[in-house]
Parts: structure tokens; C-alpha cells; sequence
């Protein structure tokens, strides 16, 4: 389980609720919070929203969900060459440097250039909330849009449940009661599916992003042939 980088963990307490609204000043603080800042007052957006993902894109939707950390990479390499038609992972780093480091894990001097498919792999399945956080950014920056409100509240919504659940894990390990146990894995479990239907409809607003522009840039898409 893992947040979406859009709220950073010391800033949730800002949110009493899953609001709408745009970004706070401190919402857009920090290394998590500046790879958002710049779209804040953007005004175009995705074509769809995630809540119109299941519908505009329902079989993307459930694959991204069903099969999220190989979906992510094969996302991430379409994204990368939407962008830069073939050139294949060259310009791929971790998070595509988005979200900083920490300590020794610093975008950018982590093997990519040799090894780029191996680090997408571990990006994937370390980190799949940045890493589908990065691969939405790559387009969001390509075409400067903005924040939609569904989705500010959506993304929002998943980052509470999974400090939620995290709290009640920890209640849980300190307490002998069963009942914290139970009451706290199944937080985790909605925590979980509420995280892999976000990803999913992140995932099909980037493809569904990537169409539309194709199609209205004909010589684009036979760059990508």
C-alpha cells in the first residue's frame, strides 16, 4: 500500500476533509508538494476526470488495477515516448526526479541510464504511488494542465485512508485486544482497493490523455509507428 504524492504525510492534518478544493500554500510545499505546485493554476485539464475513468476507459481502468506494477511500467515507456517519439527509457529516471531522494536513493544516479527497465521495475513495486504520480506528471507537464477538483478530492480521499490505516496498525501492535486486529485489517483492505482504483483511473486518464492528443496531432501519432 502507498500514497499518492500530491499531500505530503505532515500537511495531512491540514485536510478535515476530502475536500475539492485547489491546493493549500502548504499542500504545495516540500519535495512531494512542488512536483504539483507548478500546475496549481493551470486551467485546461485531462480530458477526463477520474470519476469519468471507469466509464470512458473501463477495460484500461480494471487492467491497471488488476495488474498494476507491470501496467506502470509499460505506461511509463509509452508516456516517455508520447513525449520523445523513440527514444525508448534514455530520458527515464526514478520518479523522473519529481519527488526528490532520500539518503542514498537520489533520481538520476541510480543506474538508470544502464539499467533503466531493472530501476522501472523496483519504482513499480516500491513505490507504485509515485510512480504513477510521475507518469501522470509527464503529460500533465507536456501540455500544462491544470488540477481537477475530482481529482484533488479523490487523491485526497486514498492519502487519508492510508494514514488511517497506518494508525490503526499501530494501535493494533501496542493493544492485545483481537477486535484492533481485525478492525484494522480491514481499514488496510479498503485502504488497498480504494489505492488500486485511483492508480487505475490515473492510469486510463493518462491513456485516455494520449489518444485524444494523437489523434488531433496526426503526425505525431505516425512518429510513434
Amino acid at each position: 500500500m502507498c500514497h499518492f504524492c500530491i499531500l505530503h504525510p505532515s500537511r495531512i492534518k491540514h485536510q478535515t476533509k476530502y475536500s475539492k478544493d485547489n491546493l493549500t500554500n502548504d499542500e504545495i510545499k516540500g519535495k512531494y508538494g512542488n512536483a504539483f505546485g507548478p500546475y496549481a493554476n493551470n486551467t485546461e485539464t485531462f480530458d477526463i476526470s477520474l470519476c469519468q475513468a471507469p466509464c470512458q476507459e473501463p477495460l484500461c481502468c480494471c487492467a491497471s488495477a488488476a495488474c498494476f506494477c507491470p501496467v506502470q511500467i509499460y505506461m511509463r515507456h509509452k508516456v516517455l515516448n508520447h513525449v520523445h517519439p523513440g527514444s525508448g527509457w534514455s530520458n527515464y529516471t526514478c520518479c523522473q526526479g519529481m519527488f526528490g531522494g532520500c539518503c542514498c536513493i537520489q533520481p538520476g544516479n541510480m543506474c538508470e541510464s544502464t539499467c533503466p527497465v531493472p530501476c522501472m521495475c523496483l519504482e513499480a513495486c516500491i513505490c507504485p504511488g509515485p510512480a504513477v504520480s510521475a507518469t501522470s506528471n509527464v503529460i500533465r507537464e507536456r501540455y500544462a494542465l491544470g488540477l481537477d477538483e475530482d481529482d484533488v478530492r479523490l487523491i485526497r480521499c486514498s492519502n487519508c485512508l492510508f494514514y488511517f490505516s497506518i494508525l490503526l496498525s499501530c494501535v493494533a501492535m501496542c493493544t492485545d485486544c483481537e477486535g484492533d486486529d481485525v478492525v484494522a485489517n480491514i481499514v488496510d483492505c479498503i485502504a488497498d482497493c480504494v489505492f488500486l482504483s485511483v492508480g487505475g483511473c490515473m492510469t486510463a486518464q493518462v491513456h485516455r490523455e494520449m489518444k485524444v492528443r494523437d489523434v488531433s496531432s496526426p503526425s505525431r501519432e505516425l512518429m510513434n509507428r
